[in-house]
C-alpha cells in the first residue's frame, strides 16, 4: 500500500516548488533530517502547536527560518531537543529548582530559559547570553528529535503574526510554496504554545503563560513570579512583544465584564451586514445566535484546545470576530487569556 503523501506544488518566482505533508515515518523522518543537515527548515508537530525547525547550530539554517515566517529579527527562538539529549552540551543549569521543574513537567509543554553554552547560533537567541529549551512530549516530535539527533531552534510554523498551527494542513495554508516538507502528526492536543519559565534567578519567572501554570510551578518549587514587560524593553522570550496569533479578519476584544457592550457591538454590525461571530465559552454563548458562536468551551483545558482551531475557522467565515475573555483569569486560563488579548491587539 502506497504511504499516504499529499505533494502540492506552486511556482514562485519561477521556481516551481514542491510541498510535501507526510506522516511520521522512516521515509519522512529520513528526508527531514536530510533537508535539517542541508540548512533547510521542516515544519513537524508538538503536542502544542506545529513548529518551524532548523539546526540551530548553523547561522544560515536559523536565518532562514526568520526568512520564511517574515519574523522580526529580535524575537528569539526555543531550541527543541528529545529527552535523552545532553542539556548541559547547551546550558548552565545551576539552579536545583530547575531540575525539580523538568522532573515534574517534561517531557511536556514548559520551555525553560537558562544561562547559554553559546554551542548553537548566536540568531537563535537573538544575542542574549540566554538560551531556551524545551523537551516536547508529542510521540512524533519525540521520534523526529531522536532520529535528527542536533538541537532544532524553532517558532510556530506560520507567517509571523498570523494563527498558530493546530494542524498540518494550517502549516499548509501559510507556508505553501515555502518549505519542502511538513511532518503531519495530527491535530495538536494542548493547542496554545508551550509556558516559558526563565531559571537564570532565585525563582522562576514566567515570561510567557501556557498549559504549565504559574500556579502548578509555584506548587513544586514553592515560589513562581510572572514577568510584566516594560515599554521598551529587549524581547526576553517569544510572545512577549508583538501582536501575534492574529486571524485575517477584525477582531474585538471584550472583557468578561463588558457583556453588554459585547452584545451591542453585535446588534450594531449585523444591521451594517457584516458577517460577525462571537468567540467566548459555554458561560457567555446563550447571549448570542447559537449559529454565531465559535464555542471555546468549558473548562480552561478545552478554551485553550480549541482556541486556534476556532481562529482559523473563523476568519474563513467572518468578517468580524468578537472574542469575549472567561472571567476566570490564572492557572491555564492566563495563557489563553494572553494568546486572546495578543490576537485582538492594535497592531504596533
Amino acid at each position: 500500500m502506497k504511504k499516504a503523501i499529499r505533494l502540492r506544488r506552486l511556482t514562485r518566482m519561477s521556481i516551481e516548488m514542491t510541498t510535501r505533508i507526510m506522516q511520521i515515518d522512516d521515509e519522512s523522518l529520513a528526508l527531514a533530517k536530510k533537508l535539517l543537515e542541508e540548512g533547510d527548515a521542516v515544519a513537524f508537530p508538538t503536542e502544542t502547536v506545529y513548529g518551524l525547525g532548523a539546526d540551530a547550530r548553523r547561522d544560515d539554517a536559523v536565518a532562514r527560518i526568520y526568512q520564511i515566517k517574515g519574523r522580526p529579527s529580535d524575537n528569539p527562538l526555543i531550541v527543541h531537543v528529545h529527552k535523552d539529549y545532553d542539556l548541559d552540551s547547551l546550558v548552565e543549569d545551576d539552579r536545583p529548582y530547575a531540575k525539580k521543574l523538568r522532573d515534574a513537567f517534561l517531557p511536556g509543554p514548559l520551555t525553560l530559559v537558562y544561562k547559554s553554552r553559546k554551542t548553537v547560533c548566536s540568531r537563535v537567541s537573538c544575542g542574549l547570553d540566554t538560551l531556551a529549551v524545551r523537551v516536547p512530549s508529542h510521540e512524533g516530535t519525540q521520534r523526529f528529535l531522536r532520529y535528527a539527533d542536533m538541537p532544532i531552534a524553532a517558532p510556530s510554523a506560520n507567517i509571523s503574526k498570523h494563527i498558530s498551527p493546530v494542524s498540518a494542513d494550517h502549516v499548509y495554508e501559510d507556508l505553501n510554496g515555502k518549505i519542502s516538507l511538513i511532518l503531519d502528526g495530527g491535530r495538536c492536543s494542548g493547542g496554545i504554545e508551550s509556558t516559558v519559565c526563565d531559571v537564570t534567578g532565585e525563582y522562576p519567572v514566567v515570561l510567557r503563560t501556557g498549559l504549565v501554570s504559574a500556579e502548578m510551578i509555584a506548587d513544586v518549587v514553592g515560589r513562581c513570579e510572572i514577568y510584566k514587560p516594560k515599554e521598551g524593553e529587549r524581547v526576553r522570550s517569544p510572545g512577549m512583544k508583538y501582536k501575534h496569533y492574529a486571524p485575517k479578519c477584525k477582531t474585538k476584544l471584550f472583557g468578561g465584564d463588558e457583556l453588554d457592550s459585547a452584545v451591542k457591538a453585535f446588534g450594531e454590525l449585523e444591521r451594517q451586514g457584516a458577517r460577525v461571530y462571537v468567540l467566548c465559552g459555554d458561560e457567555v454563548k446563550d447571549l448570542f445566535p447559537s449559529d454565531k458562536i465559535l464555542d471555546l468551551g468549558k473548562t480552561e483545558t478545552e478554551m485553550a484546545a480549541n482556541l486556534y482551531e476556532l481562529l482559523h475557522e473563523g476568519e474563513k467565515i467572518a468578517d468580524v470576530i468578537l472574542a469575549v475573555e472567561p472571567k476566570k483569569k490564572d492557572g491555564v486560563m492566563a495563557g489563553v487569556i494572553n494568546r486572546l488579548s495578543k490576537a485582538c491587539a492594535e497592531e504596533r
